[in-house]
């Protein structure tokens, strides 16, 4: 598990959330309401939005893909794990699900860390 979680608000902008990633060298961050996990945001939901903005908009208007909100691309709820989870439990609702992380949150949902497949493939080939 990741302790030291970079996170983004609903209502912060997505060129914000694309440089918190292209500078933690990420590609999901999750999305709090006073560290309770509302939702995530990939790096796909963001190429996503920018390619759905930029057919939108007209020709050179590149102000409107600073508008976008993160609430209006993340996805809202998403799967999380409890902090006395094993990787076996974490690998098997990842694949489950097929997501690429899962938030970690103690009792009250409050973030607390994050677990990703590169953390999964830590922990399996650890000597």
């Amino acid at each position: 598990m990741q302790g030291d979680v970079r996170t983004v608000e609903p209502t912060d902008r997505l060129d914000l959330a694309n440089v918190v990633m292209k500078l933690a060298g990420i590609r999901h961050l999750p999305v709090v309401d006073e560290r309770v996990v509302v939702g995530i945001v990939s790096h796909r939901d963001l190429l996503s939005a920018a390619v759905s903005s930029a057919l939108e908009a007209s020709a050179g208007d590149e102000l409107r893909l600073r508008t976008v909100l993160v609430e209006d691309v993340m996805t809202r709820d998403p799967y999380t794990i409890g902090l006395d989870a094993t990787l076996r439990d974490a690998a098997t609702l990842m694949l489950r699900h097929k997501i690429g992380c899962l938030p970690v949150v103690d009792e009250t949902t409050r973030l607390v860390g994050m677990v990703s497949e590169t953390d999964l493939l830590r922990g399996a080939y650890r000597l």
